[in-house]
């Protein structure tokens, strides 16, 4: 998923960055309300990170803009931290508000909620090479996963299958027409190649691999996704 990181300050927009390219985002700067409107109008955003106090367009002005025809949930960033000023903030359109300085760890977990929300809701534009079930999420054109909101990295073959499986979801897959399909030649024994990747993926995405809610094994049949 995209997120726009915008702040007068270089050294905060980069270290947020940091922080959530860490969890698998891919992240866009700008450094005041100008920029960010334009990284806006040319990319598909899905989340924004504001700071108010900015030169040229500040925070409030820029978010303002953003809301007279998006709904890309957007944090707000402020040095200020009194009631009144976090509740003009949400008033004019921020999803959520955070002082400066802030704790990484709470940031992100209010990215990852904020992005739940939306996904939840239907604020993502449906689109025919995005594939879900549950919390999990396949956006094929960019080559993204994301497990309740949150980036899952993959090899490319760990990826070819798992999008086969949820591309399908409620449909057993025998471990031959997976290795067929993915690795596009005739299978020959191909039980511990397909298991031990299937093993990978459920590590990478299952919160708990050993009863998986979303990677699911058919004994003596094959392997599915759960249709959730």
């Amino acid at each position: 998923m995209n997120i726009l990181v915008c702040d007068d300050d270089k050294e905060i927009v980069d270290a947020i960055g940091i922080y959530l390219e860490n969890e698998g985002y891919q992240i866009f700067k700008a450094y005041n309300g100008i920029e960010a409107i334009e990284i806006i109008d040319e990319q598909e955003i899905h989340l924004i990170i504001m700071d108010i106090m900015m030169p040229q367009m500040d925070g409030i002005k820029a978010t303002m803009k953003i809301r007279e025809d998006k709904s890309i949930p957007l944090i707000m960033l402020s040095a200020k931290s009194e009631d009144y000023d976090k509740i003009f903030g949400l008033n004019i359109g921020a999803d959520d508000y955070i002082t400066k300085p802030f704790n990484p760890l709470e940031l992100i977990a209010r990215v990852k909620s904020q992005l739940r929300r939306y996904t939840t809701f239907g604020g993502l534009e449906k689109r025919n090479d995005v594939y879900r079930t549950g919390g999990l999420e396949i956006d094929d054109e960019r080559k993204i996963i994301t497990v309740d909101g949150e980036g899952v990295h993959l090899t490319p073959v760990q990826y070819k299958i798992l999008l086969l499986l949820t591309a399908n979801a409620g449909r057993v897959f025998s471990i031959e027409d997976i290795y067929e399909k993915v690795w596009n030649e005739t299978a020959f024994s191909p039980e511990n190649t397909v298991a031990v990747h299937i093993r990978k993926i459920r590590e990478k995405i299952e919160i708990n691999p050993k009863e998986p809610k979303y990677l699911k094994v058919v004994w003596g049949v094959g392997y599915k996704v759960e249709k959730l």
